[in-house]
């Protein structure tokens, strides 16, 4: 049996999802970074406050495409939807990035 959900309740379901991986929000700089511990070197999520970027670890843009069978682009549309709601800021660019790149997703260590 299939069932019709509205984007609403679909980013209700997400956002509830995105919550209860309890992020730890690290400010350094003007960027915001959603980490899993304190002491992680990469984060999940970095949000520019300058420019309203956000830059998504490419794996938890799958891992949520897969849990929800969403494409990629969706999944990262509403990530940056929770990171808007989160922050209280806008999102004005979605990118997803690898662990590997240099301006990705990496933790600055000063």
């Amino acid at each position: 049996m299939k069932y019709i959900i509205t984007e609403s309740q679909l980013d209700k379901a997400i956002f509830l999802y995105l919550n209860n991986q309890d992020f730890i929000q690290i400010e350094k700089g003007t960027s915001i970074y959603f980490v899993n511990s304190e002491g992680d070197e990469y984060a999940q999520i970095k949000y520019f406050k300058t420019h309203g970027w956000c830059v998504i670890y490419l794996d938890l843009v799958k891992e949520i495409s897969s849990f929800f069978s969403l494409k990629n682009s969706d999944s990262k549309k509403v990530i940056g939807r929770w990171v808007e709601n989160i922050t209280q800021m806008r999102v004005t660019n979605i990118q997803s990035a690898r662990k590997e790149n240099i301006g990705g997703v990496r933790i600055p260590s000063n």
